[in-house]
């Protein structure tokens, strides 16, 4: 999105809720157009809070099994944006909350986002280990010294000093 848009959507959404209000506060009255707000808001943290849920569920799957959860990770992005929509008051809003809850509409939110983002791989996920394709040997990945075994004195006989090594 370009910066010059951000600007005009911060004063044509406003807008845009303010006309809406009125439109549909003139057809079905004042109370009940507050109460269709409530309802929107309570809507969409029960919606939140169940799809929420189940996207941190697929994603901890995902990593228990040593995959990068990119897609489900976009998803709990747009349910997070979806939930902050729906309890923002408004009809436009709302709209665009409901819509990302739509797992079609978030999966066609992916297709555009995957081409544009990159999802590196970091941390193994619980209970499994990744290895290291970069490590030369298969040992353990900790070394443990005592006082006795350390010195800043050069050691010709080390095996870290490394053929290359003067």
């Amino acid at each position: 999105m370009r910066f010059s848009i951000v600007p005009f959507l911060l004063l044509a959404i406003p807008l845009g809720e303010i006309a809406m209000f009125v439109v549909v506060g003139s057809q079905i009255g004042v109370f009940p157009t507050l109460a269709l707000v409530l309802i929107t808001a309570v809507t969409g943290s029960i919606l939140l809070r169940i799809q929420g849920f189940g996207v941190v569920r697929r994603i901890q799957e995902t990593m228990n099994e040593g995959g990068v959860p990119g897609r489900d990770l976009v998803h709990g992005m747009m349910i997070m944006v979806a939930g902050v929509l729906l309890l923002t008051p408004g009809f436009i809003t709302d709209t665009l909350g409901f819509l990302l809850f739509i797992p079609a509409i978030r999966d066609i939110g992916w297709k555009f986002l995957r081409s544009r983002i990159v999802v590196m791989g970091g941390a193994a996920g619980a209970g499994t280990q990744r290895q290291n394709p970069y490590r030369r040997d298969t040992g353990p990945q900790t070394i443990d010294l005592s006082a006795d075994d350390y010195s800043d004195e050069p050691n010709d006989k080390s095996p870290w000093r490394g053929p290359d090594r003067d």
